[in-house]
């Protein structure tokens, strides 16, 4: 395949993956969206494998086989509440392989100026591209595999750390040892000087020592986040991922790893800045592991959570006009989205005003629950965001909330020490009747008290989100 062939075919690669990224903003289109990046990522893959200078068809036609059925078997195993925290370990991976490629480069790279004149012309593939490098070009190169190294390890141990809380299997507290940023700012240092020694020709073993270092950033960096800030993480790490794969394609001379890792590095960190500001966050402060945080004891909650049974929630409902749903991850956990969307189907039916608000970080991925709705077929139309239905809750007769805490939490506007202070919430708390879908009477992930619990006009609808539904559909025909 000539490199003509190659180079037209990256490029259209890179519009599929640009249409993919745009497709996505708009739920109609998502699914078009999602086949404009597999044909993009199919067309880069064949050309890649065919291209000039390619070679070991055989284990490299080998590794794409057992990773394409790793990710069938994934894919279809998984589900829909294990999705932010497949994608945190996904990134791990792009993470590793740029540590690995990065070190490959630098190995290659010493192999080569090893060699006399006469043997480096017989060299191909990469080889042949790192012989005909001037000096300048190989100091470029060096501060390319520096840069990969550094941020796909960070990328590398900061993901596993987000899998692991979102997993439930590490505390989703906000955790530092002792010194905190310190710590962090110290090992950036450490890391840098050891990048410069690298530079100057002091060898593999520094990129070796960086690896374990920025693996400590990453893992530092994460632990310091709390669980009400994993979303902003995982939009994070999506980025981090992005600028390690363009550090790679910057190493291997390959111009479609450069587009691709700068589309999913400046996508991923526009997507955490607009979640920091729906958050009334710090960008900055987010990204180095919650700096700052309350400064004093949190408010005391008082009085009783009032239970209430599935009678009572349907005589209300039969009696309201007008009706807000608020879907949380405790609904993605119960798979109760189907359940919802029957619920709504026959209130619609009714003629109710039944509409859903979503919060920018409701769940544990940025638009989990579009995405949850989407899959049970809920209209479009009724699904709406945070800024567009948060003023109508005052003649909002009935306001569910399935499996929710952070985001209808009102110590976000009334408790200055909690951890969610100054966050926008979904202020249901302003309907005439608040009905809370939980499992009990827990703090939830986070572990953060919710006042909305114990307001007089707030009911406790106990127990497993699809069961409680599917007992309220039998009484609501």
């Amino acid at each position: 395949m000539s490199i003509g062939i190659v180079m037209a075919a990256y490029i259209a690669a890179s519009v599929l993956f640009i249409l993919s990224l745009g497709g996505l903003s708009n739920m109609e289109k998502a699914k078009r969206a999602v086949w404009y990046g597999i044909v993009g990522m199919g067309v880069a893959v064949v050309v890649t494998i065919f291209g000039p200078d390619s070679g070991n068809y055989l284990l490299l036609l080998l590794a794409i086989a057992i990773g394409a059925y790793a990710g069938f078997y994934v894919a279809g195993k998984v589900q829909m509440t294990e999705m932010p925290q497949l994608v945190a370990a996904l990134h791990s991976f792009v993470g590793l392989a740029a540590v690995f490629i990065g070190l490959n480069a630098e190995l290659e790279l010493q192999t080569v100026l090893g060699m006399d004149d006469a043997a480096r012309e017989t060299l191909t593939g990469f080889g042949a591209v790192l012989a005909h490098k001037t000096g300048v070009e190989i100091s470029i190169l060096k501060v390319e595999v520096f840069l990969g190294i550094f941020i796909g390890a960070v990328t590398f141990t900061g993901s596993i750390i987000a899998f692991g809380k979102l997993a439930g299997k590490v505390d989703g507290g906000a955790k530092k040892l002792p010194g905190g940023h310190y710590l962090n700012a110290g090992a950036l240092v450490a890391s840098l000087i050891l990048g410069i020694m690298f530079f100057n020709g002091a060898g593999i073993w520094t990129m070796v020592a960086v690896i374990v270092i920025a693996g400590f950033i990453g893992y530092h960096l994460i632990m310091g986040i709390g669980g009400a800030d994993m979303p902003v993480v995982v939009s994070m790490l999506n980025s981090y991922s992005g600028w390690a794969a363009a550090a790679i394609g910057f190493t291997l001379g390959n111009d479609l790893l450069i587009v691709v890792g700068a589309l999913v590095g400046s996508s991923g960190a526009i997507l955490s800045y607009i979640m920091c500001k729906a958050m009334n966050r710090s960008f900055i402060s987010v990204i180095l592991g919650g700096f700052g945080g309350p400064s004093g004891p949190q408010m005391e909650v008082s009085g009783e959570q009032v239970a209430i049974g599935a009678d009572g929630v349907a005589a209300a409902l039969e009696d309201a006009d007008s009706i807000v749903i608020i879907p949380g991850y405790g609904m993605a956990v119960a798979q109760a989205q189907q359940s919802v969307s029957e619920l709504v189907k026959r209130l619609r039916a009714k003629g109710k005003n039944v509409r859903f608000a979503i919060h920018p970080v409701a769940g544990r991925l940025p638009g989990h629950m579009n995405v949850l709705l989407a899959e049970a077929r809920v209209p479009y139309d009724i699904v709406l965001e945070m800024d567009e239905i948060n003023d109508d809750f005052p003649t909002t007769d009935v306001a569910i909330v399935i499996g929710s805490n952070d985001i209808v939490n009102p110590a976000a506007q009334d408790d200055p020490n909690s951890p969610i202070a100054g966050m926008p919430v979904l202020e249901c708390w302003k309907a005439k009747q608040v009905f809370v879908s939980k499992r009990g009477q827990g703090t939830g992930y986070s572990g953060i008290e919710n006042p909305l619990f114990y307001k007089e006009n707030t009911r406790m609808f106990y127990g497993d989100a699809k069961a409680s539904l599917d007992k309220l559909l039998t009484m609501i025909e």
